[in-house]
């Protein structure tokens, strides 16, 4: 029975990458044909880059030691490219709640596809969008002054897989609450903490300069590490624990994510 059992999953599996493959290459061209969400998600940071370096970043630069606007684009990118996969994120939620509400995944159940493949589909197009987003704000922080000229090769490659464990681990958790939403609207609204939780953390500011107070909500949430990760990569500066933390965040947040969307998933519509 066993050798039986074997052989029929071996023989799911290239359905499996069929309809995984089918399902991104839709998230893919729905993000194509409406790209108004994407685009006004990804404004967020573009807009708060700009912001804080002509408008604050002298003021800033100051709190920082010094060094000028320059100094504080150098801190100020790695928390703005973090912040970009959390804005993506909430379009990711957005899309989810629109299939469960709109009646594809309905009629997804009654096709002879791969369960799963619909939300791998999301996930994986979703970290794809997440990526691009990441590099269109990163190329305006290189305009605007941004420089890494001390990251070797292999940090830069770190840094890189940093933000796709990132993008998987916040995708699994719009996709839960995507799932878990009434509607759009209520998708987008779950998942605003995953855009307001870099403005608490350190991605303008270090926590040692935040009121006493303020300081464990900055220090214990993934984002502080998973900055602080990134800017020591990219700026060759020192990394510590950060690195085991937001590993570790980034697995917990990706193995619960997983578990919620797929046990909603699993259930019958109402």
């Amino acid at each position: 029975m066993s050798a039986v059992r074997t052989a029929a999953r071996a023989s799911r599996l290239p359905l499996a990458l069929r309809d995984s493959t089918t399902m991104v290459r839709r998230n893919l061209l729905h993000a194509r044909r409406y790209p108004s969400l994407t685009l006004n998600l990804l404004l967020t940071p573009v807009m708060l880059l700009l912001l804080f370096v002509y408008v604050f970043g002298d003021v800033m630069s100051a709190g920082l030691g010094g060094g000028g606007r320059s100094a504080y684009v150098a801190y100020l990118v790695p928390g703005l490219l973090l912040m970009t996969i959390g804005s993506t994120a909430i379009g990711t939620a957005v899309s989810v709640s629109m299939d469960m509400t709109e009646g594809i995944v309905a009629r997804f159940r009654t096709m002879a596809i791969h369960r799963g493949s619909v939300l791998v589909g999301h996930v994986v197009g979703s970290v794809l969008k997440a990526v691009l987003s990441v590099v269109v704000v990163g190329a305006v922080a290189v305009a605007i002054g941004f420089r890494s000229t001390d990251a070797t090769a292999l940090e830069w490659l770190a840094a890189f897989g940093l933000l796709v464990l990132f993008a998987t681990a916040l995708t699994w958790i719009a996709v839960g609450m995507g799932l878990g939403a009434p509607n759009a609207e209520a998708a987008s609204n779950n998942a605003t903490p995953l855009i307001l939780l870099p403005l608490l953390s350190s991605a303008f500011v270090p926590v040692e300069g935040m009121p006493g107070w303020f300081q464990p909500v900055a220090e214990y949430q993934p984002f502080t590490p998973a900055i602080e990760t990134l800017r020591g990569l990219l700026l060759g500066s020192g990394i510590g624990h950060d690195g085991w933390l937001a590993v570790g965040w980034c697995v917990a947040l990706t193995v619960l994510g997983w578990f919620w969307s797929t046990a909603s998933f699993a259930r019958d519509p109402k």
